[in-house]
């Protein structure tokens, strides 16, 4: 099957490095609207316009079924183009719920990092009223992480003491367990552990490609083989060396973070 997978940048790759793992047989397209990049601060119309505009372009390329990868994405505008466009179209959500029920077992808090608008937006509420009945869930916004990660700064001095800002206003020994709501987060998993002296991250990466997989009817295989990519920027093929070895290093990131 031909699968598009879209985010507003680099970070929509950490879904797809877990989809061409476990549905290696099928053909991918990866959108980064890069024009428009980040989404996290713009306003839900233009979220809305920009995700309508990608959706349409993956459809023209005669995708079986779009997925979202990117939470705010997700957050403003998946209900509106599902409702325009047939073609099965998957989204993001912050993995709370299972963070919630390892923080019960464990005592402790969970803390959602994410970007500004997908904490303003009502999705991520209404997830929380379900599942957050003892409220041990705080939200806290790290828009830096997506500039960050667009200019590849994934550690270092930077990367620590922006987390270290943003942590300032927190108690750190309160939580045990943080949710990346963002999957341009995921590149930054060993300065968050470190900055917490060790704490588990969960992200809602596996559980939306399984989701993909179910609503398509294919099979996961947990071989990790890679499948074939075709990688666009705001609609322009990516064809050039340069830009494509940056895609090579994201996911030689991606790997790295995973043996962390």
């Amino acid at each position: 099957m031909r699968i598009g997978i879209f985010d507003s940048g680099i970070g929509g790759i950490s879904v797809l490095h877990e989809a061409i793992r476990r549905l290696p047989d099928e053909e991918y397209l990866f959108y980064a609207d890069t024009d428009h990049v980040p989404y996290g601060i713009k306003t839900p119309e233009e979220v809305i316009e920009y995700v309508d505009e990608v959706v349409r372009y993956l459809i023209a390329q005669e995708v079986d079924a779009v997925l979202i990868a990117c939470n705010t994405a997700t957050s403003v505008a998946a209900s509106y183009v599902r409702d325009r466009y047939a073609i099965p179209i998957i989204g993001m959500e912050p993995a709370v719920k299972p963070a919630v029920e390892a923080a019960r077992v464990k005592g402790g808090r969970v803390l959602v990092m994410a970007t500004p608008i997908t904490i303003r937006e009502n999705k991520l509420k209404q997830l929380l009223e379900k599942v957050d009945k003892e409220h041990i869930v705080d939200l806290l916004p790290m828009p830096g992480f997506v500039r960050m990660a667009e200019s590849e700064v994934f550690g270092g001095p930077e990367v620590d003491e922006y987390i270290e800002e943003q942590l300032a206003v927190l108690d750190k020994s309160v939580y045990t367990e943080v949710v990346l709501g963002c999957t341009h987060f995921n590149y930054f998993i060993p300065a968050i552990k470190r900055a917490f002296g060790g704490i588990e991250t969960i992200d809602g990466n596996e559980g939306t490609v399984r989701h993909l997989a179910e609503v398509l009817g294919l099979t996961l295989d947990e071989n990790g083989r890679e499948g074939a990519v075709t990688y666009i920027e705001s609609g322009r093929l990516v064809t050039d060396e340069e830009a494509l070895a940056r895609y090579t290093r994201l996911h030689d990131r991606l790997e790295y973070v995973k043996g962390c």
